[in-house]
Formats: C-alpha cells, structure tokens, sequence
C-alpha cells in the first residue's frame, strides 16, 4: 500500500512540475487547478482569523522562533534549524525543537491501548530525544527529528500536530526557555515568535501557482508576516532581481544570502568520515528520496564526482533492502565505485545487511553568505535579559463548588472567582 502512495505520489509531483504530458496529466493539471482557485480564499481566511484573534492563539513566555518557507519542501529548512540550535545552545539558551514527525509511524497500538487503560490525563508528547538520549528509531520520530537529535547534543526534539501543547510540555518538564519550529510558518496558534521564511533561490516561488496545482503553501503576499528571509543555495548570481521581487510582498525583513556547503562524508554503516577530495573524478552512483534530487546530482558534480548512474523516489521514502540491493547492483553494472545519498535519506536506509559499494552520504551545512549581521543582531536582541515574553496559556474551564478551575495543559491549576 505504501509503495503504491508513493507512486501516486510521484505522478502528482511530475504533473505539477510538468514533467508529465498527454490527455491524462492535461486532464489532471485542469482539475488541480479548479482545487488551487478553491483553496486559495480558504487559506486567506484562516491567516485573517487569526489576524483578527477569531481563532485562538496562545504565548508561552518564552523565545518562539520559526523556521518555514512558502513553498512545499526543498528550500532546506533542516540545516538551518540545527544551526539555529547549536548557536542558541552555545549562548546558554535551553532549547527544543518541536516538528511535526512528517510520515511518522504513530506508536504501536498495544502502547495506546495501554495508555487508555491506565487512564493517565496527563499530557504526554512524543520525545524524539531530550537532549541526552534517543528514545524513537527514524520510522516513529520522523527522519528530520531523527536526524537533528543524532547532531543535536543538549537540545531536545518534540514531534507532534499540537505544538502548543508540545511547547508547554517542554517548558514544564524539561525547562526550556527557547522553542524552535521546524517548518512552522503555517502554524498560526503560536504567536509572538520570530518568523523566518526560506526562499530557494533556483525556484522561489516553486511554479508560482498555489496548493495542489503548485507547490506554494500560502499566497506569495503572505511573505509580509516574515521577520527573516533567507535566500538558499546561493551560488555568487546576482539576485537583484529576485530580492526586488521579494521587496514587493516584504519590505521590512532583512534578506540573508546562503548557501548549503559540503562538508564532508559519512560511511552509511561505519560513519566513517571522507574529506570532499574523495569525490574528485570518482564514478558514482546517486540516491534519494527529496523533494529536489536534481540540485543533490548537481552538487556531486560540482564537488569532481563522475555521476554514472541516479535513482529518485518521492520525498521522505522509506527505502527496501531490495529497492537497495537493486540499485546497488544497477551502480556496479555501470561502473560505479562508491554511492552517495543525502544525510536526510540515510536515516531511512536499512541498514541489517553490507552494501556491495561503499555507500556514503553527504553532510552539509549552511553558511550566510550576506546579511550575517542583520541575522546575529536581531537573534541576539531576542535573548537578551531586558526581553520579555507573555504567557496566554490555553486552559480548560471546569466548574467546582460554584468556583471556575483554571486548569492549565502543564497541570499547574488554580481556583479563580472571575474565569481568567
């Protein structure tokens, strides 16, 4: 069943990118169409709601910063956040990330059934890692959690819909001060947070039509909520064009200008560590499972290596041993010497049985390239100590002996005469 989705999957991407033609992807591409001019006032409404307070959303006293994109995937949010991390750590912030667990598996139906037996109403979240120890293998944390938790020494990772909830938790029982939303631009019920949106300098606007005709999430006019635009995958081009464009929809964001560096490479099994000159005039074969492959073969050419051979698969694939053991033998059959994969897709890889090549993934890192200290002073300015954040913590109302309880998702309540 899961092969079949992510076929299907497959033909919607190449349908929607236009890499597919005949009466069949025409007949299809008309109907998203109809399904993008439907979508488009819906999510206009949602923002506005909020916008006007007609939908709820809550403060949680502290540092709040999220990291998305207008766009669906491919903008490369996940390195990003891991340094975003790594450089609140340093400055003695208490971090958790809270995700979604995008594809996930959901916990084994024996541990639900277990949890209602014991009829435990106290709110508990799935925990990646609390910053010392993983608790949940790639397939029941997601591979962007698991992968960020590998990296990631003394900060926690939270997966969940219910950020707010998650959050709260966090603060709680772990008591952080500083949340970071991985892919968080479109999780409106937390407000009060630092906003910054990604733009893919190739395609910053994917095909520039809306969900599920296109690859954009939001209206491009939405761009005004950023606090920070980063533009990725910067190569020295000039971007006059595209930051004159970005100045329409946003002109009070500072714009940063990075790039995702190669750093190195990892042994899939071993993690044994390769310097980049390894790749120089090597053949080698090319796998993923990412929203843009075409900029991964394209890096590796970059980088010296002779791509023979490349197979794709549909974002957040998780692999077979068999889809494995065939691509291998189809790398060696065109001359391959070594495969390469992404660092995201390796944590989907089984990894029960030897490769027949050696198999590698890229690590890589994202560095500004301009605007560094437009980002580093905004950062720092939302931790200094004169900083004050809001608490609106949602609560449930109960009443008791004619008093309100105010009882809050963290288990802390208390009895007021007058609701809250």
């Amino acid at each position: 069943m899961a092969r079949w989705i992510d076929k299907l999957e497959q033909f919607a991407v190449d349908v929607i990118l236009e890499r597919r033609y005949g009466k069949r992807a025409t007949v299809f591409r008309w109907f998203l169409s109809f399904l993008s001019f439907l979508y488009n006032p819906i999510v206009r409404l949602r923002v506005w709601l909020y916008k006007k307070r007609l939908l709820q959303s809550y403060e949680l006293g502290c540092l709040v910063i999220s990291v998305g994109n207008l766009t669906v995937g491919g903008t490369g949010k996940t390195p990003l956040v891991e340094k975003l991390a790594k450089e609140l750590s340093t400055a003695g912030r208490k971090v958790a990330i809270l995700s979604r667990g995008y594809k996930s598996v959901p916990p084994p139906l024996w541990e639900r059934l277990i949890a209602k037996l014991k009829g435990s109403k106290e709110f508990s979240p799935r925990v990646v890692s609390d910053g010392e120890k993983i608790y949940l293998d790639p397939l029941h944390s997601g591979d962007e959690p698991y992968m960020l938790a590998k990296n990631l020494k003394g900060v926690a990772i939270i997966t969940g819909k219910n950020r707010v909830k998650n959050g709260l938790w966090a603060i709680k029982n772990m008591n952080v001060d500083t949340l970071i939303l991985d892919d968080g631009f479109q999780y409106l019920p937390l407000k009060e947070r630092l906003d910054i949106v990604l733009i893919d300098r190739e395609f910053p606007f994917g095909n520039r039509h809306l969900l599920p005709r296109g690859m954009l999430r939001e209206p491009k006019d939405h761009l005004n909520r950023a606090d920070l635009i980063f533009i990725t995958k910067c190569d020295g081009s000039n971007l006059s064009s595209l930051k004159e464009e970005l100045r329409k929809f946003n002109n009070h964001a500072p714009v940063i200008e990075s790039i995702h560096k190669p750093k190195y490479l990892f042994h899939v099994l071993t993690r044994e560590k390769e310097p980049l000159e390894y790749l120089k005039g090597l053949k080698v074969s090319a796998i993923s499972g990412i929203a843009q492959p075409e900029s991964f073969e394209k890096g590796l050419k970059k980088l010296g290596a002779e791509v023979v051979y490349t197979k794709y698969f549909a974002d957040h694939h998780w692999f077979s041993e068999q889809e494995i053991l065939r691509f291998m033998e189809r790398s060696k059959a065109r001359n391959a010497k070594a495969a390469i994969t992404t660092e995201k897709d390796a944590v989907r890889i089984p990894t029960t049985k030897p490769f027949i090549l050696p198999f590698y993934f890229l690590r890589v890192e994202i560095e500004m390239l301009q605007g560094k200290e437009a980002f580093q002073s905004i950062l720092f300015d939302s931790i200094s100590p004169r900083r004050k954040y809001r608490i609106s913590y949602p609560r449930k109302r109960t009443v008791s002996n004619g008093l309100i309880n105010s009882c809050f998702l963290t288990g802390r309540c208390e009895k007021t005469s007058n609701g809250f």
